[in-house]
């Protein structure tokens, strides 16, 4: 089977139909139908990916989406919002979502995002191997930890394959199309503002000062670069 994924969706209709549909292409499917039975689930059971409604009765998408990764569980996240205005794209990219999709969708698109997330998701040992350690920084790769000062931080699924490949090319420069292309699977047309907003996360989890990081840099006009040893910055 390709994978298994639990799909979070109060639309009855929708909820069978796509269901049906993932089942059709080979996924193993578990469904709810309520924001609070799908954190239950999340929490309970092993999923390769977690397909989660915004609009939902007894807890919001969003919510439930921080609760997962408060919990620090790792499993990527794709949303379906119903909403177009991108500052909620963001807000669910921000609080742990590794994609989103907006309603009304093409089955094609969100099978190919699917496919994507569960393609690089961050749960396969055999396809990670190495520990990284950068200023109070610590990665293990297979075991998908990472510590700041020996404290676990919680990476969404999304945040961990993007330090995984800035670990994987050091102080090299990398244009925001070729991250969409070798870390999300997309092409370059694909909303952009998801890289700066998963480099914000790293900053903000991984950086002793965020808004004058050491680690994940900025190449004006060109993208950003991982600098593993934090040698002073020219001015």
């Amino acid at each position: 089977m390709p994978g298994n994924i639990l799909l979070v969706e109060d639309e009855y209709a929708l909820r069978m139909t796509l269901g049906d549909r993932l089942r059709k292409e080979g996924y193993t499917v578990d469904a709810a139908s309520d924001g609070e039975q799908g954190l239950a689930m999340a929490r309970q059971l092993p999923f390769d990916l977690i397909v989660l409604d915004v609009m939902l009765p007894r807890l919001d998408g969003f919510t439930v989406c921080r609760h997962i990764r408060a919990a620090g569980l790792i499993t990527p996240v794709l949303m379906l919002t119903a909403r177009g205005r991108t500052a909620e794209k963001v807000n669910g990219l921000t609080i742990g979502a590794d994609d989103y999709v907006t309603k009304p969708f093409k089955m094609p698109e969100l099978l190919a995002r699917i496919g994507a997330l569960l393609r690089r998701a961050p749960t396969r040992p055999e396809a990670q191997s190495g520990v990284f350690e950068f200023g109070q920084v610590r990665v293990d790769l297979p075991a998908t930890e990472v510590t700041v000062n020996d404290e676990r931080v919680n990476l969404s699924a999304r945040e961990f394959q993007l330090l995984r490949f800035f670990l994987e090319n050091p102080g090299v420069t990398l244009s925001r199309e070729e991250l969409l292309t070798r870390v999300w699977g997309y092409q370059a047309s694909t909303f952009t503002r998801t890289v700066d907003v998963h480099v914000s996360g790293l900053r903000q989890k991984l950086e002793a000062e965020p808004k004058q990081p050491r680690y994940f840099l900025t190449v004006q006009g060109l993208g950003y670069k991982f600098r593993p040893a934090a040698e002073p910055t020219s001015p």
